[in-house]
């Protein structure tokens, strides 16, 4: 008897400790992605979310055993919508950075990527350096890394630095004649030559020393989900699931 009564606190302790994640698990994830920066988002046009990686989550959900629902969100709103709780993990192609860090956990890198420059054939840039910028319209996203580096790089020689809430925003002016150069992540603009860009627009050139790696973010209190997710992903890259998803995008390594 005395054992039974010394044990009961133990295991009602155990019990209230596991119920948050028991409880995760029986309602899913919630699981958020821009919808706008192919071929790793967007959004076709009967609503279906897809890209490499709305793939990538798909896996690591199948992987946790765990119900994922994906939905979209701006690009501005996606820190602000997970510690809202409006999500519980954002898989959408968001570097790195120390200055994130303070508001989120992120995983292990899911891929690399430098940064580019794509500019109008008909611009007549002689380069890629900044002074060769100088009096241009220069493109990027607003609130990312792309943002920063044409602030900081280009825009202090001269360039005439333009934010968009989209890196597919940013290419409709630059392909429409009101931009004469934009940046974003090289692979992107690979996908955006490839598929349209390839008339009005070239690859200027790789950014120096602008090598980015995009995470998983969960929130700041959610370590052990984000321990699930970068054990989850190690199994992705170990049994050749993530391999078999690069390849439908891209004909090159990524990691």
């Amino acid at each position: 008897m005395a054992r039974s009564r010394n044990s009961a606190p133990l295991l009602l302790a155990l019990l209230v400790a596991c119920a948050p994640a028991a409880a995760k698990d029986a309602a899913g994830l919630r699981i958020a992605t821009e919808g706008a920066f192919p071929p790793f988002s967007d959004v076709t046009a009967d609503g279906e979310v897809r890209g490499f990686d709305v793939d990538i989550a798909n896996a690591l959900c199948a992987h946790m055993q765990v119900t994922c629902e994906i939905v979209t969100q701006d690009w501005d709103g996606l820190i602000p919508g997970l510690q809202a709780g409006k999500f519980d993990v954002i898989v959408a192609s968001m570097t790195i950075t120390e200055e994130r860090r303070k508001q989120v956990a992120f995983t292990h890198r899911y891929y690399s990527t430098p940064l580019a420059l794509v500019a109008r054939k008909d611009s007549g840039l002689a380069g890629i350096e900044p002074a060769a910028l100088a009096g241009r319209a220069l493109g990027a996203q607003a609130a990312s890394v792309h943002a920063d580096y044409a602030q900081s790089v280009y825009g202090r020689a001269g360039a005439d630095v333009k934010l968009y809430p989209s890196v597919d925003e940013a290419l409709m002016d630059l392909a429409n004649g009101r931009l004469d150069a934009a940046i974003s992540d090289k692979f992107a603009l690979v996908d955006w030559m490839r598929k349209s860009g390839r008339d009005c627009c070239e690859i200027a050139g790789t950014l120096k020393d602008s090598e980015t790696h995009a995470g998983i973010a969960v929130r700041l209190d959610d370590q052990a989900l984000r321990n699930r997710l970068d054990a989850a992903l190690d199994a992705i890259l170990a049994d050749g699931t993530y391999r078999t998803i690069q390849a439908r995008y891209f004909d090159f390594d990524i990691y």
